[in-house]
């Protein structure tokens, strides 16, 4: 389980955090939702341990974060997996090499273990026999894919998600949120997904937190979201709805 208390961040005299409280329980597909500048993005980078609240505590499993010795926060970064927005492959390297990467870095494997492992994890999102190829050569949906196979190869406990649909048709969103879903079931992980997609919302938010200007202004779940009273709530419903509408 992983546990935000009382967090609170700012930059030049704004702030940008204002005591956010939550839990995110194994198993459990738990989104962090709002519009752009809200703060989302920054509470995710305050839970991975990228910026370091003012104020507050991140809690995983009872360990304290920011505030627990080197050797603690080495092993709570080990059992984390992130998938980045942009997917964040290296270029340089083939899909293969990008998925066992974490291992070469934070593992004494032998070499046959990690490229069995780095194979495993890519056969599981679908990926069978592009290990050989190089980022250029694969679609936008496949590398959030390589970024999903990656972000789970070390095994992890808690899997943070950033934007996983951003740059994606509809129909490809939906089976990376089904594909993020089916994982955290299968491995009981503790997946935490920051998003502004109102299908992702909808499909699979066991746990949704609404952030507005540095608050938490309501939570709950994909089934009582649109019954909210929370007027900041149902404009940001309405207004992705909208743009849905729009696009198409």
């Amino acid at each position: 389980m992983i546990e935000i208390k009382n967090i609170n961040k700012s930059f030049d005299g704004r702030d940008v955090l204002i005591g956010i409280n939550g839990s995110f329980k194994p198993g459990e597909t738990s989104l962090i939702i709002g519009g752009s500048g809200t703060g989302k993005s920054v509470l995710l980078k305050c839970m991975i341990g990228i910026i370091k609240p003012e104020k507050g505590e991140v809690l995983y499993d009872g360990r304290d974060f920011h505030n627990s010795d080197e050797e603690t926060r080495k092993a709570i970064r080990r059992e984390m997996g992130v998938l980045f927005q942009g997917g964040a492959l290296f270029d340089s390297k083939t899909v293969l090499n990008n998925v066992k990467f974490p291992l070469d870095m934070l593992t004494d494997m032998s070499e046959k273990e990690k490229i069995e492992r780095a194979e495993f994890c890519l056969n599981r999102v679908q990926l069978e026999n592009v290990g050989v190829r190089m980022p250029s050569e694969i679609s936008g949906g496949m590398k959030k894919r390589v970024g999903i196979a990656r972000a789970i190869v070390m095994n992890p406990k808690y899997l943070f998600c950033d934007e996983p649909n951003s740059g994606l048709d509809p129909l490809t969103s939906v089976k990376i949120d089904d594909l993020i879903k089916e994982i955290t079931d299968e491995f009981n992980i503790t997946t935490v997904v920051i998003t502004h997609d109102m299908n992702s919302v909808i499909g699979m938010g066991q746990k949704i937190m609404f952030l507005y200007k540095g608050k938490k202004l309501w939570e709950g779940n994909n089934s009582n979201i649109r019954t909210s009273e929370v007027e900041e709530l149902n404009e940001f419903i309405f207004a992705n709805k909208l743009l849905q509408e729009m696009r198409g």
